[in-house]
């Protein structure tokens, strides 16, 4: 069974042969760039460069012959950059900084540093809604994003057989909010200066409907899955309350993936870290497909819960493995363990993609990862 055929079977809640297995295939179910050095010296594969897939996580670009070598059913699509626009980046005695192309600050320490991080704000000094407003981006729908993508997406498929997953131009409208204006104000705006929450909101959703539109009229019939996210948890429960999720952010919601689903017939699989049960009905309902990580060390994310509860509906793109715990910390066994009890919870009756909860982080040891993937190839046949 070609991967695509697997994975398209899982999405519509069938038993394929076996559960797709995802690495890469989003920007959060990828690799840092030194778990990937660790596990290719440990799988004995030589290679001279390690691109980097997406900047501010450090996640590799996995090369294909590793993807094949793992039997990874999945590979991304990615937009371009705007033409005449590129990052500039800046070093001083601490830090690497650059902004992003909408006007962010993000900061890595020049001295071991794994991630780049929030720096500043544009938004932070701002007063009225006609400042949001008339902030200036460069075009998400500018058709030089386009260049050269279609042909490399069928080049994919065509080689590769896999399901492809396109990624979105930014974070997700509300972790925009977040970033533009930083978290503190933007949690006092939804409070106490709604009108100014609505513009950002508005901002940023716009930035997403102008580009998914434009992306999709060119490479709706090529893609499988959209890819798009927003964290609306944290480990112990919601970052924000359900009452200011419906009315904030479902409303908008409900216009970005109807617009997604009238210009393809991907499926859309939404990324939200942290303890979202509470609004996963909610989500199934504005029309996600599939769900991702799945952090099963959250507060109420417990595999067997989730899959009685949702899984006639909903599929679960993750939570192969803790990676808070277990991946990292865990012995190889106790990884084998974990991953078996995942398989089971998640995978009878399709709707299950494997895949650990989030990226692989730098400092799973590569046994663990391999103890993780020989588990999945072993135990995650269908029949």
């Amino acid at each position: 069974m070609k991967s695509r055929e697997r994975v398209l079977m899982a999405l519509q809640h069938q038993e394929p042969d076996r559960v797709p297995f995802d690495l890469g295939g989003t920007v959060t179910s990828g690799i840092h760039r030194i778990a990937y050095k660790n596990l290719l010296d440990y799988l004995g594969i030589k290679k001279d460069e390690i691109r980097i897939a997406e900047i501010h996580q450090q996640l590799a670009d996995v090369h294909e012959d590793v993807l094949q070598r793992l039997k990874v059913d999945f590979r991304p699509v990615f937009s371009k950059l705007p033409e005449g626009w590129k990052p500039e980046f800046k070093e001083d005695e601490e830090y690497i900084r650059f902004k992003d192309q909408w006007g962010i600050g993000w900061r890595m320490p020049k001295d071991g540093g794994l991630y780049f991080d929030l720096d500043t704000h544009p938004f932070a000094g701002f007063t009225t809604v006609d400042e949001v407003v008339n902030y200036r981006v460069p075009d998400p729908a500018d058709r030089s994003r386009l260049r050269g993508v279609k042909e490399e997406a069928q080049r994919l498929a065509d080689t590769t057989g896999a399901a492809l997953c396109l990624a979105g131009v930014s974070a997700g409208f509300l972790e925009m909010a977040y970033w533009l204006r930083g978290y503190e104000q933007f949690f006092v705006d939804l409070v106490w200066d709604p009108k100014m929450a609505n513009a950002i909101l508005d901002k940023t959703v716009e930035i997403k409907m102008r580009y998914w539109e434009m992306a999709l009229k060119e490479l709706g019939d090529i893609i499988d899955i959209v890819v798009e996210a927003d964290d609306f948890a944290s480990q112990f429960g919601l970052i924000i309350s359900p009452e200011t999720y419906r009315k904030f952010i479902k409303p908008r919601q409900q216009e970005l993936f109807a617009t997604i689903k009238k210009n393809s017939n991907a499926y859309i699989c939404f990324h939200s870290c942290g303890a979202v049960y509470e609004l996963i009905p909610d989500l199934i309902e504005v029309g996600i497909d599939a769900l991702n990580p799945v952090q099963v060390s959250a507060a109420n994310m417990d595999t067997k819960k989730l899959k009685k509860e949702f899984g006639d509906v909903l599929t679960f793109w993750g939570g192969g493995v803790d990676t808070q715990n277990v991946l990292n910390h865990g012995t190889p066994q106790q990884v084998r363990d974990e991953v078996k009890r995942r398989i089971d919870d998640l995978a009878p009756g399709g709707g299950f993609i494997f895949t650990p909860v989030h990226n692989v982080q730098p400092d799973v040891p590569p046994e663990n990862y391999m103890a993780m993937w020989e588990t999945w190839e072993e135990y995650g046949k269908y029949r």
